[in-house]
Order: structure tokens, then sequence, then C-alpha cells
């Protein structure tokens, strides 16, 4: 508890700038900590100066001028947060009063000896990128004093030798308390960093983990795309032989009106084809999976294909008592995409509102316009069925799911259509975007350019539900 209310009354002296990295974070905490009880300690050895000083004059003046500037530079911190400049100061400053004092108060046994070390320890403490920086203050520091010496002949002698041995004591102490901060906070800097480069240790152990799950999941994934694909070829042979067959025993039942056989074939035919779709599905889905969606890019007229895409779908829209409109706008000209596969987004949506609508309308809208200088074209496919319920839009376009289990009972399917259709849009540079309201019907719009490349396109996001 202390010691968290210790590092947050130090935290407001460093400005968030500095706080992005732990280790500047940890020097600039240790910077404002000795540079406010530091001066403190200095204070003591002033007044005893000033005490046993008969005559003070501004040589003990300029070393309390100096000793205040220590006790001002965390504020400056705060206010600046240009911590090497200020530590530059610092280190200048102590260094210049540890040799001014040792020149005017004892000269080589001078009380302010032993901050001549302590100035050095501050110097390879916080500009240890900068050490030419500190031997050169040094150096100058050490020149100066040893000038003065020379040009002198001897150091003035203020005070006597022996009123200097108490406070050469207190001085070593202060200077001894000093040293253990930066000590004891140093061994807290080493001790977090140690901390981190274990969670950085750690986070990399469990990141080569992940790499390896999401490799095996990869693998896991293609070889069920492979299955998938298999499997749906080795289905279709035998179900179009089914479908093939019941049609030609529908004709022969036609031909001798036996309308009881006729409706079992008719069962039969339609089951086969209801499957052979879910087979179709599946198999698409396992191409999406593997990333194999093959385009086959050419130019067509977007009013043919509508018309065309409409006349497939009006015999199953309107078993259910539906009424099916096509509005389109004028002049939409010419599109170059895959026709096929918008073909089969454009019937899945259909082939849903014709199922999920009872005596109601089905709508089929296309248009043509500019954004962001970009051709593209919007298809829309409206019904007044029995629409989906907020909770249920976010998850709509998931594999295997519909809007919720009672829609699975009582229309079947296997919820592929969507998820596929909105694959096959991605992979042509669009994709699909749905409002509805629950009991009132849905609009389905896919939103692709006019114009795709006809080499592979990569896959954009999905538009937003």
């Amino acid at each position: 508890m202390l010691r968290s209310q210790l590092l947050a009354f130090l935290d407001w002296f460093v400005p968030p700038k500095l706080r992005g990295d732990i280790a500047i974070l940890w020097r600039a905490r240790i910077f404002a900590i000795t540079h406010l009880f530091g001066p403190a300690l200095g204070a003591s050895i002033i007044i005893y100066l000033f005490r046993v000083d008969p005559h003070p004059g501004f040589h003990l003046w300029i070393v309390t001028a100096c000793d205040t500037l220590f006790f001002l530079l965390p504020f400056a911190l705060r206010i600046t947060g240009k911590l090497t400049a200020l530590a530059t100061i610092s280190v200048a400053a102590l260094t210049f009063v540890s040799f001014y004092g040792s020149f005017f108060y004892g000269g080589v046994s001078s009380p302010f000896q032993p901050w001549v070390l302590t100035a050095l320890l501050l110097g390879f403490f916080y500009l240890r990128e900068q050490l030419m920086r500190v031997f050169a203050i040094f150096s100058i520091c050490l020149t100066v004093f040893c000038v003065a010496y020379f040009a002198t002949g001897a150091f003035p002698e203020r005070i006597p030798p022996e009123d200097l041995a108490g406070v050469g004591i207190l001085s070593v102490c202060c200077a001894t308390v000093y040293t253990a901060m930066m000590a004891i906070y140093y061994a807290a800097v080493v001790s977090s960093q140690s901390q981190l480069e274990r969670e950085v240790a750690r986070h990399l152990e469990i990141a080569v983990e992940l790499r390896k799950r999401k490799e095996d999941a990869e693998r896991a994934n293609r070889a069920k795309s492979v299955f998938l694909a298999k499997m749906s070829h080795q289905l279709r042979t035998p179900l179009n032989a089914v479908i093939g067959y019941s049609e030609i025993l529908l004709e022969d039942a036609a031909r001798e009106a036996d309308d009881e056989q006729q409706k079992d074939l008719k069962r039969i035919n339609n089951a086969g084809k209801h499957l052979l779709s879910l087979v179709a599905d599946v198999l698409d889905l396992s191409k999406i999976d593997g990333q194999n969606v093959d385009l086959t890019i050419q130019s067509f007229e977007l009013s043919g294909f509508i018309d065309d895409v409409a006349e497939t779908c009006r015999s199953l829209i309107a078993k259910n008592g539906n009424e099916f409109k096509i509005e389109c706008q004028p002049a939409l000209g010419t599109v170059t995409s895959d026709p096929m596969r918008l073909r089969q987004a454009i019937l899945n949506l259909l082939s849903n509102a014709g199922k999920f609508t009872r005596r109601g309308t089905v709508v089929l809208a296309a248009s043509r316009f500019q954004h962001d200088g970009q051709d593209r074209i919007e298809i829309a496919v409206r019904d007044t069925g029995i629409g989906i319920k907020p909770e249920n839009l976010q998850r709509l376009f998931t594999d295997f799911n519909q809007a919720d289990t009672s829609t699975e009972r009582h229309y079947g399917g296997t919820g592929l259509g969507l998820a596929v259709s909105q694959a096959l849009c991605r992979a042509m540079n669009g994709g699909i975007r749905v409002d509805s309201e629950y009991g009132k019907g849905s609009c389905f719009t896919i939103e692709i350019p006019a114009y795709l490349e006809r080499s592979a396109p990569a896959a954009a996001e999905p538009l937003a539900a």
C-alpha cells in the first residue's frame, strides 16, 4: 500500500510521454525521488557550515543555490519532460558544487569529496548512453579545481580543520543514504525488467503454441474440405441417376394418366433435387473454406440476366401462393463479373424468400450506381415473409445456421445457402447486407462492382448488416 502511494506520488512528476517505456519510467521516478529528498540531505550540511563558518559569504550561498536547483528539477521534469537534458544539468551542478565546496572547505579532505563519487554515479545511471558527456563534465570541473589550487598555492581555510570533522561524518552519512536510495530503486528497475522479460518469454511460448495449433487447425480444415469435396462428387452421381430415372418414370406415368404414381414419383424427384442442392452447397462450402473458388469472369447484359434468373425461380416462388415482381432500373447496361456465381447467390436468396413467404409478395430489384468513382450494381430480394428477429441477424451468415431452431423445424434446410452466397459475393469483391423486421419481411441486397478484374480478385470485407 505504502509502495503504491509512493509510486503514485512520484508519477505526478513524470509526464505521460515518458510512461510508455518501463525503463524510462523507472529512471524518471528515481530522478524525482533523489532530487526531492537529496536536497534535504544537502541542506543539513549547509546548515552545519552556516553555524561553524564565522563569515559565510557568497561561496556558501552558491552552494545553497545549487542545492535549491536540485529540488526544482523534478518540477521542471513535469513541465518539459526532457529527462536527459535535466539529468545533464543535475550531474553538472552536483559535480560543480562538489569540487567548488571542496576547494573552499577543506580541499582533498573536504566533506564535499564523497559527493564527487555520487555525481559520477548519477552520471553513469542517468546518462549511460552519453558517457562521454559525463567524463567531459567531470574533467572540466577537475581541471578547474586543480588550476585554482596551483594558482593560489593552497586551499582557503575558512573553517579550522577540526571543525570540519563533524560535518565530514555527516556528509559521508548523507552521501551513503543518497546512494542507497538510488541502489534500492535501481534494484526495483532490474526486478521490473526481469519480470517483463519473463512475461515476454511466456507470451512468446504462447505465440509458438498458438501458431502450432493454428497450423494443425488449418491442416484439419484442408482435410475436411478435401473429404467433403470427394464425398459430394461421389453422392452427385447416384442422385443424378435417381432424379433422371424419376423424370423418365414421371413421363410414363403421365402418359398412362396414373395420378397416384405421379404423386409418388414427384415426391421422389423433389426429394432428390433437394438433396442434390444440399450436396452442391456442401461442395461450394468446401471450396470456399479451402480458398479454392474459381471465378469465370465475362461480360453479360444485366437486364437479360435478371430476366433469366427470374424465370428460373418463378414457379418455386409461386408454389406458396406468392406474387413475384421484377423492378429493374432502366438501361442497366453490361456487367463484367462471374454470371454463374452471381446467379447462384441470387437463386439462394430467391429460394429463401419463396420458402419463408406464404401468400405474400417477393420482389427482385436491380439498379446501377456510382460510389467513389466506381460503377457498382445492387440486386435486392424483398419479401413479405416471416422476417428475422434482431438478435438473430448477426449470426445469419454463419455456416449451418438458420435464424432460429423453430425456422429449421418448420422450413427445413441446412443453413448453408446464405453463408455460401455471402462468400461468393465476397469473392467478387462485394457482399450481402440484410434489413429485416420480424413478422413483416426481409430485404437481402447483393452489392458488387460492375466491372471485376479478370485476374483473381482479393476477397473484400462483407457489407455490414
